[in-house]
């Protein structure tokens, strides 16, 4: 029987719900460190094996596994960066909100939660008070945090709770609910009556950053359809491990040679078969001969499959996954990346919103009225993978149709942080020019007054030796006519 079912009624008061919580975290708990468990690449490989698994190899191969598992988690995870956010509707970035992510080390805590979030299915976020009344943030994972939410309601939480064990192995839970904030700790006999403190922002401060969301069910962790393939490899894999050992090796046999037996009529081996010995026979009739040895490509060509079938269902490129292919360049390149980028664009859509609710939390605890910032939105660092040509060439033609520069410089990848020093910058560039104007031609030709146009420079022929050699390969030398 499931342990959360002995509750027949919403709890009411905090030790009902400090036990109520810890039995629904109970239940959840195994799984969630199931699917760490596979990402670290710890899980069991010898259920898969023969029997014949552990007499070739003992404890030698005991943890190993060909892991697929953290690649398909961390390709998804590295091109997933915050830098900054828009609480209003002022197109620059807000200053106090990149103060207070930065404040709080969020660019790496951030980081570990979107990785928890797509192993567990999901991670945490809690925004509280510090000493000093600035608000802390701090990044949970799913092994120690539960949530309830209210009926009928897939954002508003009724309780959260986090449970965690000291040194001395003493159990301690914090629970929140909108009007307390409570805190309890194991004794003799279970938990003991919670410590009661009221919660001054009158809701949960807890956020969930929820993977794969369904509008039923829970969030889903992004190894669920991922582990039959895993296991599957790496059962294949060992097989092959015990047939390179017990099969690969050509079996040899006699014929014609008299069996010779020991005192209890089991048959005597006559040769130590071995790499470096001579098997020799006085019997004429004895003849000696080998069997074939086991072809083991075709565990090779069983592994390929399984990888293209798991590259396929996690959205990579096959080359990322297939020992045989090649990286794709160019358009190619994008093509191959577009059900990955795509995967990711879909989780930064959810991630996203659970970020602006935890910065709406941060100006909550400030007493700020960006608290109530609906319309705000999260600033994440461009998720293609292109060419610094290409990606250049794109944004120049961009600029011909008067997208404006500040656009562009955002799309180029540089933060906000850097694109506000920007004006100042030219400025000085500028003022340069006017003083020094043969110092700095801009890009332009010796002797220009003004730097050259961005469509022009992208539209003119390559220069120097390497332009040349080109145009000899390609019959094009002027030289020649």
């Amino acid at each position: 029987m499931d342990k959360i079912s002995n509750f027949t009624s919403p709890p009411t008061t905090a030790l009902e719900w400090v036990n109520y919580l810890h039995s629904k975290h109970g239940s959840q708990l195994s799984q969630i460190r199931c699917y760490a468990e596979y990402y670290e690449g710890n899980q069991t490989t010898m259920p898969f094996s023969q029997a014949i698994y552990n007499t070739a190899f003992g404890d030698t191969f005991r943890s190993w596994s060909d892991n697929f598992c953290a690649l398909i988690v961390d390709a998804v995870n590295e091109r997933l960066r915050v830098i900054g956010f828009r609480m209003t509707t002022d197109p620059d970035a807000d200053e106090d909100a990149h103060a207070i992510w930065q404040r709080n080390h969020m660019d790496v805590q951030s980081s570990a939660a979107h990785l928890d979030a797509m192993i567990h299915g999901e991670s945490y976020a809690i925004v509280w008070a510090g000493v000093d009344g600035e608000p802390v943030i701090s990044c949970e994972s799913a092994e120690n945090v539960v949530v309830q939410y209210k009926p009928g309601s897939r954002t508003e939480l009724d309780a959260a709770a986090k449970f965690f064990t000291d040194d001395w192995g003493r159990q301690h839970v914090t629970l929140w609910t909108p009007e307390y904030l409570y805190t309890s700790v194991t004794g003799e006999h279970g938990w003991l009556e919670p410590v009661q403190a009221p919660n001054p922002l009158g809701v949960v401060p807890v956020v969930p950053i929820s993977n794969r969301l369904r509008l039923t069910g829970t969030a889903q962790s992004d190894l669920k359809a991922i582990i039959p393939l895993q296991d599957a490899i790496n059962k294949t894999i060992t097989d092959a491990l015990v047939a390179s050992e017990m099969a690969a090796f050509p079996a040899r046999f006699v014929t014609g040679l008299e069996i010779a037996e020991d005192a209890d009529g089991n048959p005597i081996e006559p040769f130590r078969v071995a790499i470096d010995k001579v098997l020799q026979a006085e019997d004429p009739q004895a003849r000696f001969g080998q069997f074939q040895a086991a072809d083991l490509s075709n565990y090779g060509t069983l592994v390929d499959l399984l990888t293209k079938h798991l590259a396929s269902i996690a959205r990579l490129p096959h080359w990322m996954i297939d020992s045989t292919g090649q990286p794709a360049t160019g358009e190619g390149a994008e093509a191959a990346e577009y059900g990955l980028v795509a995967k990711i664009k879909e989780r930064i859509l959810h991630f996203g919103r659970a970020w602006v609710e935890v910065m709406r939390l941060c100006f909550k605890v400030k007493q700020d009225q960006r608290a109530a910032a609906f319309d705000a939105s999260v600033i994440w660092a461009d998720v293609e993978n292109r060419s610094e040509a290409q990606h250049m060439d794109a944004l120049v033609k961009l600029f011909s149709l008067g997208v404006p520069a500040a656009v562009l410089w955002e799309r180029a990848g540089f933060t906000p942080q850097e694109i506000d020093r920007f004006p100042a910058l030219l400025e000085d560039q500028e003022e340069l020019i006017g003083s020094y104007p043969s110092a700095i031609s801009g890009g332009g030709s010796p002797g220009a007054d003004k730097p050259a146009d961005p469509a022009e420079m992208a539209a003119t022929a390559p220069r120097g030796n390497a332009g040349n050699s080109a145009r000899k390969i390609a019959g094009d030398d002027g030289s020649r006519r």
